[in-house]
């Protein structure tokens, strides 16, 4: 069970690690999403070049990508099945529609997870700005009192 901690009663140097720990934090689950974000656009890109298969388009030359930088010349034949990556190095033969299917819900799935990961972030960055806070006013007073020893 977490124990609390109220963070008035913290050090400076105690603060100081809450801050960077936060900061982890902070900085994993932004990275986290930012993941998720990129890899959802994928999904929504390759939803979307289902549009190309289609009956007018059979028989076109198009060019097909090999990687991201390389392509090469090639035809399309068959409009009604795709290949789909479905991770790990496997791939599945599908329908257009069930394909279609599958990236919708491949992008509500990264919604959903992108939408359970942001109120933890919220909370980590209202949790670092309350810390930043406690330690402005703990210099604040560590500053006045030396000033006020100074002056006696």
């Amino acid at each position: 069970m977490a124990q609390t901690v109220n963070i008035t009663d913290l050090s400076l140097p105690q603060l100081e690690g809450l801050k960077s720990q936060l900061d982890q934090e902070v900085e994993f689950l932004s990275s986290s999403i930012a993941q998720l974000k990129v890899v959802q656009t994928k999904y929504v890109e390759a939803k979307e070049c289902l549009t190309v298969l289609n009956k007018s388009n059979e028989g076109k030359h198009l060019l097909v990508p090999l990687t991201s930088s390389m392509y090469v010349p090639g035809t399309l034949n068959d409009v009604s099945t795709i290949m789909i990556d479905v991770g790990t190095g496997y791939y599945v033969e599908k329908t257009v529609e069930d394909a279609k299917a599958f990236f919708k819900r491949k992008v509500e799935f990264l919604t959903k997870q992108i939408e359970k990961i942001q109120p933890a972030l919220q909370e980590k960055h209202a949790m670092k700005q309350a810390v930043i806070e406690m330690m402005s006013i703990k210099i604040q007073q560590l500053t006045s009192a030396k000033a006020g020893t100074s002056k006696a």
